[in-house]
């Protein structure tokens, strides 16, 4: 039963991260014909702000999103564990 709850949550985490994606990549991609738009800026800020907890706090349980974060141990540990779409 933990199992089920643990890969549960885990498709969750990376559900939520995939939306904070796509809505951070659409307000950039509003802001680029419509830069002096306030509102657009703050949700911008605020969409990657939270996709960057959510990233933080996925990586930290569950191990690399990508390879493009620097390696803070001593071996490359990216391919340690399964692939962020084997996961799911």
């Amino acid at each position: 039963m933990r199992m089920y709850n643990q890969n549960n949550k885990q498709k969750m985490m990376m559900h939520n991260i995939m939306q904070f994606q796509v809505a951070t990549l659409d307000a950039a991609l509003y802001l680029d014909t419509h830069p002096n738009d306030p509102v657009a800026l703050y949700r911008h800020n605020a969409y990657s702000t939270q996709l960057r907890q959510l990233r933080d706090e996925y990586e930290m349980m569950y191990g690399l999103l990508n390879n493009y974060n620097p390696e803070s141990g001593e071996t490359w540990r990216y391919i340690n564990s399964p692939w962020p779409w084997q996961s799911m």
